[in-house]
């Protein structure tokens, strides 16, 4: 149950994503294949912070000290803009167009991610 709410939780802030920042879109015409391009994305996206993100931090992590943490940013658009090669590479209708709309796209998601795990109670979404 709490990785469902995950997913929706990341495919929601996409959603909000798309609507934000320019050069993010899905491309899908129906309703219905744009949810499931989002949450197909989100799917991505938790599989990328899962098995990549540690990775980079751990052969990052003399860049984080010297930034005091501002690095973070970076790795975090390069992720993304992974991610949107990833779900592009698997035929899924989503696309990042360059590292500024990377950039912007993962502050988006992180913040909205961020509202909704502290607006969903705890008993719902158990990390």
């Amino acid at each position: 149950m709490a990785a469902l709410v995950r997913i929706a939780v990341v495919a929601v802030a996409l959603w909000i994503a798309t609507l934000i920042v320019p050069g993010i879109a899905v491309t899908a015409a129906a309703p219905a294949t744009r949810i499931g391009t989002l949450v197909g994305v989100a799917i991505v996206f938790g599989v990328v912070n899962a098995v990549v993100k540690p990775v980079v931090k751990l052969l990052g992590c003399a860049f984080y000290i010297l930034t005091l943490g501002l690095f973070a940013l970076v790795v975090n658009a390069l992720l993304f803009l992974l991610v949107g090669y990833l779900a592009d590479a698997i035929g899924l209708p989503f696309t990042v167009d360059g590292f500024v709309a990377a950039f912007f796209g993962a502050i988006v998601v992180g913040v909205v991610s961020f509202v909704l795990h502290v607006v969903i109670p705890d008993r719902i979404d158990q990390r």
